[in-house]
């Protein structure tokens, strides 16, 4: 088994599944129904792309492992998705911020691995940069309207990028397995994204009259070494319960 590619695609598969979790949490609590629509389906978007590596990572653990089992069978440790997609749905200006965040994160993320020598990644990559492309479109959007709208709206969203914030320094620290893959074109190191994401968000701030926060490290470890935040736990408690009470159930 190829345990640096495996542990690199339950990266990319958690951080999908959890953030698809927090959204399924808003569904039918959008301001208006167009939005409440749309949002969900950015949420079935990474469902699906966390479903897709969730089960190239399951065939090179082999041993009849499947997609589900990584998905609902790990312990808390196991997961290896970053702090921001465990951010609880505080509030429309939290959702909002933290996906922009990690929109613009994947976006540039996937536009590397379309490039990759691994087919199966470039392949679940060339699919899901159409999809990370509407989604930060959207999510842009959405911050502009916000931070140019009233005092209230503007005030709400800064207070969320202030929060969240804290948990951006996560998203470009890299690590042995991602710099042996990226030497290999195998994967990306998350350190190279992080021109291109200060760029982005800048441009965007600057339309939305928003102010960038200072970063302060929030943690000596990260989710993506199996770190977690408090709340990753109750939220695999939700997630995980009728696999746990039905594990040898058929869907």
């Amino acid at each position: 088994m190829n345990k640096e590619l495996y542990t690199y695609c339950l990266r990319l598969g958690d951080n999908g599944l959890i953030l698809s979790h927090r959204i399924a949490e808003y569904t039918s609590k959008g301001p208006h129904l167009e939005e409440d629509l749309a949002i969900t389906n950015v949420g079935l978007d990474l469902l699906g792309q966390a479903e897709s590596f969730l089960k190239y990572a399951a065939d090179i653990k082999g041993g009849g492992v499947t997609e589900d089992d990584l998905a609902f069978k790990r312990k808390e440790h196991e997961y290896l998705c970053v702090h921001l997609t465990e951010i609880p749905n505080i509030d429309y200006a939290y959702i909002l911020a933290r996906q922009f965040l990690m929109d613009v994160y994947n976006y540039y993320l996937y536009k590397k691995l379309v490039t990759t020598d691994d087919s199966i990644i470039s392949g679940i990559a060339a699919k899901a940069i159409k999809e990370v492309s509407y989604h930060l479109q959207r999510s842009s959007d959405w911050v502009i309207r916000l931070g140019q709208g009233t005092d209230e709206s503007s005030h709400r969203i800064q207070e969320a990028f202030d929060s969240l914030w804290m948990y951006t320094d996560e998203l470009f620290e890299s690590d042995t397995i991602e710099e042996n893959l990226e030497k290999k074109n195998l994967g990306v190191a998350s350190s190279t994204l992080k021109k291109d994401w200060d760029q982005k968000i800048k441009e965007v701030f600057s339309q939305a009259g928003l102010e960038i926060p200072s970063i302060t490290k929030h943690s000596m470890g990260y989710g993506k070494n199996g770190i977690h935040t408090e709340y990753l736990g109750y939220l695999l408690a939700e997630m995980q319960h009728l696999n746990l009470l039905y594990p040898d159930a058929k869907w």
